[in-house]
This record gives structure tokens, C-alpha cells and sequence, in this order.
């Protein structure tokens, strides 16, 4: 059975019967996991274990764990600074900041392959306007060209713990107030203004990057419809015209930033006519079922190997490969490295 497009969350730290039938159905491709979804490592491993398990192949499992405040496991993980640290650093000392940013996806990367997890989402490539609260410290800096370095820093890390990295959120999220969680931000800049936005995607891409997430953010000078649902942005601009070969995931669809745009159907419609690989579907099982029972879906190739490369790369993984890890030298320095990064900046005033 091959991989659907749809990624879905589970209900608790360990499946249901409920959420074994959904995760068996075709249209499924993945599952991403919160907080709610962690209690231990060794719950963890479990509960990847019984994911993994229900299908040939196996299904992605993926979780936003950037640092900072979006971290959805922190007991037993090391505690990663918000990006913006990193940010801060590079202002002091551009290899220093550089290289913490490294170390820091290596530290991402290695732990949740250490337990199963596929990918990360991660690194945020917003611009620091200073305008978003919902990104705020979660993006390295408001220069383009640092956040590239910065970002592309943090993407050879995870790739030496074998996982892809996810860029986000395209083609910016940095520069309108409201939060595509409660509401629908509108970007009026002019296609001409957005360069510096996706000057960090432009070099990514060239460097091989494995993934990108859309924002559900309008740009009416472009499109009426948000980036994440329209053609125009994801086939025409980051396809055809940027030349991106990776594989393309929507934010939520459950976000209210694409709740203006019809049904959770509709939406998914859409997204898929618009040309993403994989769908998020999450914190609404009415909307899954719903989805499950009525979108009509029809393999792509190129989608299917476009997902499967974001599989993480095959290495132990447990328990014991958790306390493995974290009895090698290079888990101890890069925690240690971390641990100085936010113990000898409390003047940034960083959150996390």
C-alpha cells in the first residue's frame, strides 16, 4: 500500500482502536505527534513502534520540535533554544552561530531518529519583522541572508542525523500580525517586495532542500486564494519557476487561516489540485473521517517519491539507542554546547 496524502494526529500515547482504522486507511500517509502524545521515551518508542507496525511501507510519523517554545517533547530531550538565539549569536561571531545552529539540528535530528521519528519541522525561514508574535524568536533573524546561512546550517546537522529538513513557512509568514491559527493573514506586498522572503527558499533549494511547508497566508497582489491552496503559489511560483523538486506539505488545514476557504473537502481539494504531496489534518477527527469518506484521491508517482525520501535514514533506534546516544561524545558536547547557549543569554530574554 502506498503512502496517501494525508498526515493525522493521534488521540494519546498510545493508538486506539479508532485510531488504527484511520491510520490503515489509503488516503493516509502520516502521523504527526504532540505533546499530548509524550510522557517518556520509553512511551514513545512504544507508541512509534505501534505506528510503524500497521503498514508496509511504513507510515511517516513527524512532530514540530524546533526549540524554543515549539518543542512537543522536552522531558528526556534536550531543551533546544528558540532559533532566534542563533540569530543573536551570528550577530556576535558569524562561524560561532553558524555552528551552534549546526550542532543544534544535530541535536534535533539525532535524538528523535534515536526513537523513530521521521522528520522534524523544521527550520522556520520567516523573516524577523518583528510584526508576527506567532513566529517572534521562532525565526533566526530579520536579514535573508543570515537566516539562509543560519537555516542551512541547521539543515546539515539534521542531515548528519539522518533527517530531512522542512522549511517554512512559504513564502513568508514574518510580515503579517495575524496568526494563520485564528485567523487569515493578508500579505498586500506586491510580488516585487517579497524577494528578501524568498531569498532564504532560493538558496535552500539550490543546496538540496528535501521539503517545504506552505503558509496559509493570502497575497491578494498574487492570488486571492492562501498560498497553501492555490496553484499559482505552488506549482507555478515554487515548482515552475524556482525549480523545487521537493516535496510540498500544507500547514494545517484544520488552521482557520484555511477554514475561510470552505469545507475541510473543499480545502483538501484544493490543496491537492494546487499540487502538495502531503496534507495536515489535525486536533479535528471530524474533519479526517470526513475526508476519509469522501475525497477522491489518485496516486502520483512523483509524490510518492517525493515523500519517501523524507523517511528517515535507517539507523537503531529504542530505548537503547536513546541512552546510546546520549552516552556518545558528540550528544554530550552539542548538549553542552546548548545547555552555555541558554544559560550565558539571559539578557535576550528568550522563550523556551
Amino acid at each position: 500500500m502506498s503512502l496517501g496524502p494525508l498526515m493525522v494526529d493521534v488521540a494519546g500515547r498510545s493508538l486506539l482502536p479508532e485510531d488504527r482504522e484511520v491510520l490503515l486507511h489509503p488516503l493516509v500517509g502520516g502521523v504527526i505527534l504532540f505533546s499530548r502524545n509524550y510522557e517518556s521515551v520509553t512511551q514513545l518508542v512504544a507508541l512509534v513502534n505501534q505506528i510503524r507496525a500497521l503498514r508496509n511501507p511504513a507510515l511517516l510519523i513527524a512532530v514540530d520540535h524546533e526549540g524554543g517554545r515549539v518543542q512537543r517533547f522536552r522531558n528526556d530531550f534536550t531543551r533546544v533554544p528558540a532559533m532566534q538565539l542563533f540569530g543573536h549569536e551570528y550577530d556576535l561571531d558569524r562561524s560561532r552561530g553558524r555552528a551552534w545552529a549546526k550542532e543544534a539540528g544535530w541535536l534535533i535530528g539525532a535524538e528523535l531518529r534515536a526513537v523513530g521519528v521521521d522528520l522534524a519541522f523544521a527550520p522556520v525561514v520567516d523573516l524577523a519583522y518583528g510584526m508576527s508574535e506567532v513566529i517572534g524568536d521562532r525565526a533566526f533573524h530579520k536579514d535573508p541572508l543570515a537566516v539562509y546561512e543560519l537555516a542551512s546550517s541547521l539543515m546539515a546537522g539534521l542531515g548528519e542525523a539522518g533527517m530531512a529538513a522542512t522549511a517554512k513557512h512559504f513564502p513568508g509568514h514574518g510580515s503579517v500580525v495575524a496568526d494563520s491559527h485564528v485567523a487569515l493573514p493578508v500579505d498586500r506586498r506586491p510580488l516585487a517586495d517579497l524577494d528578501a522572503d524568498l531569498l532564504p527558499y532560493r538558496r535552500l533549494i539550490a543546496n538540496g532542500l528535501a521539503s517545504i511547508m506552505m503558509a496559509h497566508v493570502v497575497f491578494p497582489d498574487f492570488d486571492e486564494l492562501p498560498a497553501s491552496l492555490s496553484s499559482r503559489w505552488v506549482t507555478d511560483f515554487l515548482r515552475l519557476e524556482m525549480g523545487f523538486s521537493g516535496a510540498i506539505i500544507t500547514d494545517d488545514l484544520s488552521m482557520a487561516g484555511a477554514v475561510a476557504f470552505g469545507g475541510v473537502q473543499r480545502r483538501a481539494e484544493l490543496a491537492l489540485q494546487a499540487g502538495n504531496d502531503l496534507l495536515l489534518v489535525c486536533n479535528s477527527r471530524a474533519s479526517v473521517h470526513e475526508l476519509l469518506d469522501q475525497l477522491t484521491w489518485q496516486p502520483r508517482a512523483a509524490s510518492a517519491l517525493r515523500l519517501a525520501r523524507l523517511r528517515g535514514r535507517q539507523m537503531p533506534s529504542g530505548v537503547t539507542a536513546m541512552a546510546e546516544l546520549r552516552a556518545s561524545a558528540r550528544w554530550q558536547a552539542a548538549s553542552a554546547l546548548l545547555g552555555h547557549a541558554l544559560n550565558d543569554r539571559p539578557a535576550l530574554h528568550l522563550k523556551g
